[in-house]
């Protein structure tokens, strides 16, 4: 093939497998790749334009890494190694360096940028300068979508194997779900095989590595242990060195680059401080029905089960949903049951307790709930965070340490002598334990006093204020925290400003108006006084 750079020895022969297997194949007509191979025209260290594959909305400055038949290893300028990724020459996602420009958008640094912010644009400009650019001639035309999902359970295909995103294997679609399937990668353990949707551009029709050179790595044999690859290709450049692949190896049990966590994830438990302030999102009396631990499981398991009880506890269960897509995308699948339906949302699923723990910190946090909510050792008496007192417990007085979870980096462990001299400075102030639907709460758990300034409001007091007077805005939340509504600027807002900036309907734009029309009188009233 034209613009080909290597090309690897003959291991595997579809047309033998697929005669033993007796298989069928899946047609071209399902896949959202050329027909006709773009020919690979990138050079090494060149620069191009790539959209951070964390961050749908930032478009960053990228330099080829490696290439491999018509694919790109990028790394993002401003990140290290630990975040390169792959695409083919005719993805979308990468574009010649001054698109953005030409559109009026910036460049954006990659999420972890190793720098100060602030350097950013010094950075940008010192590696622009002098830098040799991807032509526009390399980037080629994307392919069209096929207009359905035509994919049938049993159809064989090539698919990218996301944990080791250098290698294509051969795999099976085992199930489809209306624009999903689910690859089962032959031979291989079953932990690494995903859901995509089906216009997905990390999947290929058989003998697609054969015709473009790329290396195809064979079926897991079925006498030996279903282990996997290392998840570092011996033939890929490291951090100081540039360079192009060679042909991976097939790893055996006894390769050391293996990691037992890759064939039993490792378990863990979850234990839930029922009696801790849980939020305006929870009903304080369904979270009291709630079970203390849960566990031991996987850490996906444990994510699913989690989120799953929220919702059965929550006040408006669709008002918790999309915290769900907050976190990492991926192929992973969570199905939680609210309102008689199942929704399905598609993340990066934890695989350690460390993965784990940072999600539930996420979404305690999303929940404005206290931090000891769900912790990895179980809290006796009086939490040290929000007072919240056990049931167990009559020794009010006895101070708690902070139970630091496994990764966790945010929370500070607290001395025994620093939590009894500051014991009633842990109590929250201005805390809602239910939405306005509650008719009972604790005096711990209320909306910002009535007493208060809100111009002087922070962020999560104005999300408290508006979910205490309607439920249904604390589908907003998530949205007041990206645009840094804090009480100064909830007084700014009008009606253009939250559909033309904010994206929210006229209807629920009315109501917050009412809101703010609300603040500015009470904040009159008390200046007048």
């Amino acid at each position: 093939m034209p613009g080909n750079k290597h090309s690897f020895p003959p291991s595997f022969s579809w047309d033998s497998y697929l005669k033993d297997k007796n298989a069928v194949v899946a047609p071209d007509k399902c896949f959202k790749q050329n027909c006709d191979i773009p020919a690979n025209e990138f050079e090494l260290s060149q620069k191009l334009e790539a959209q951070d594959p964390r961050s749908s909305t930032s478009t960053c400055i990228a330099t080829v890494i490696a290439l491999q038949g018509p694919r790109l290893r990028l790394r993002l300028d401003g990140s290290d190694n630990k975040n390169d990724f792959w695409r083919l020459v005719d993805s979308s996602d990468i574009k010649p360096v001054g698109t953005c420009e030409a559109k009026g958008e910036m460049l954006q640094p990659p999420l972890g940028f190793r720098m100060n912010a602030s350097s950013w644009p010094l950075f940008l400009q010192r590696t622009l300068t002098n830098a040799k650019c991807a032509p526009n001639s390399a980037f080629k035309q994307e392919p069209a979508t096929p207009e359905e999902n035509f994919f049938k359970v049993g159809m064989k295909l090539e698919a990218v194997d996301r944990k080791n995103a250098f290698l294509i294997c051969p795999g099976t679609v085992t199930k489809v779900e209306d624009r999903m399937i689910f690859i089962a990668f032959d031979g291989w353990s079953g932990a690494f095989d995903y859901w995509c949707d089906f216009s997905s551009r990390d999947i290929f029709p058989v003998g697609w590595c054969a015709k473009t050179g790329h290396y195809l790595q064979p079926p897991g044999s079925k006498g030996q242990p279903k282990v996997r690859r290392p998840s570092v290709s011996p033939g890929l450049p490291t951090p100081t060195q540039v360079a192009a692949p060679t042909t991976p190896a097939v790893v055996t049990k006894q390769d050391p680059h293996i990691s037992s966590s890759l064939i039993t994830p490792e378990a863990a438990t979850v234990y839930l401080k029922t009696t801790c302030v849980c939020g305006p999102y929870l009903s304080s009396s369904k979270v009291k029905q709630m079970a203390a631990e849960v566990g031991p499981a996987a850490p996906s398991s444990l994510l699913r089960e989690i989120a799953q009880i929220c919702m059965d506890s929550a006040v408006q269960p669709k008002a918790i949903f999309p915290f769900m897509k907050t976190f990492p995308a991926g192929t992973g699948s969570i199905k939680l049951s609210f309102g008689g339906n199942t929704y399905s949302s598609f993340l990066k699923l934890p695989e350690t307790k460390a993965d784990l723990w940072e999600y539930l910190d996420k979404l305690a946090e999303q929940l404005l709930c206290c931090e000891n909510f769900f912790s990895s050792q179980q809290i006796h008496g009086v939490c040290p965070r929000c007072a919240g007192e056990g049931s167990d417990s009559q020794t009010e007085n006895i101070p708690v340490p902070i139970i630091l979870k496994p990764g966790a980096t945010k929370r500070s462990l607290s001395t025994d002598s620093a939590l009894s001299s500051k014991a009633d400075s842990k109590r929250p102030k201005n805390v809602v334990t239910e939405a306005a639907s509650s008719t009972t709460g604790s005096k711990n758990q209320r909306p910002p006093s009535e007493s208060s300034d809100p111009s002087r409001w922070t962020i999560d007091e104005v999300i408290r204020f508006v979910t205490d007077q309607d439920p249904a805005n604390a589908q907003h939340s998530e949205l007041f925290r990206k645009q840094e509504i804090d009480g100064r600027a909830f007084l700014l807002l009008n009606s253009d400003m939250m559909m033309k900036y904010m994206g929210l309907k006229l209807g629920p734009a009315l109501k917050l108006c009412s809101l703010v029309e609300k603040l500015k009188l009470r904040r009159s009233s008390l200046h007048n006084h």
